[in-house]
């Protein structure tokens, strides 16, 4: 009976785990298609702060998209606020992980001046530049790398560093 438990524990821990690299996935399907935030979204709905770091930006990021949505000004203000609260608690969490400073870093890139969140932009480059190397999981280097290379905020040459990395 014992071991039925803990089977049936272990299971059902599986199941309700997130695969980060369907998030990631979602996440940059989400950023270019607006039809498929809601579904980013509906993946980290259960995502509290006391998750695993990456997984509360994501759902900063998540929530940060729904903003755009949005149809009054107050509401979007609302909504981006909530997500940035997301990401930042992630960045005071694990300042040190690459992929929390790399989702703050896609959305301050990508944020509407009249919102004021483009302070770390420099900060983070940096960062991702410096440790992009030490980067262990292949998913995670490419994910990074293919963003690097579109993004405006990266020179011609660091984007040709990165692409030789």
């Amino acid at each position: 009976m014992k071991f039925l438990m803990v089977l049936i524990s272990a299971i059902s821990i599986n199941i309700l785990s997130i695969d980060i690299n369907t998030v990631r996935k979602a996440y940059k399907e989400a950023a270019h298609d607006h039809n498929k935030i809601e579904t980013f979204n509906n993946l980290l709905l259960k995502i509290t702060k006391k998750d695993k770091a990456a997984l509360v930006a994501y759902k900063g990021a998540a929530i940060a998209l729904l903003a755009k949505q949005e149809k009054k000004i107050k509401d979007k203000k609302a909504l981006f606020i909530e997500g940035v609260s997301y990401v930042e608690h992630a960045i005071e969490k694990s300042s040190n992980n690459i992929e929390v400073r790399f989702v703050r870093l896609g959305i301050q890139e990508n944020t509407p001046k009249l919102l004021k969140y483009k302070d770390n932009i420099e900060e983070d480059k940096r960062f991702i530049l410096k440790h992009f190397k030490g980067i262990t999981s292949l998913n995670l280097k490419r994910y990074i790398k293919d963003y690097i290379l579109q993004s405006k905020a990266f020179s011609d040459e660091e984007k040709t560093v990165i692409s030789s990395q």
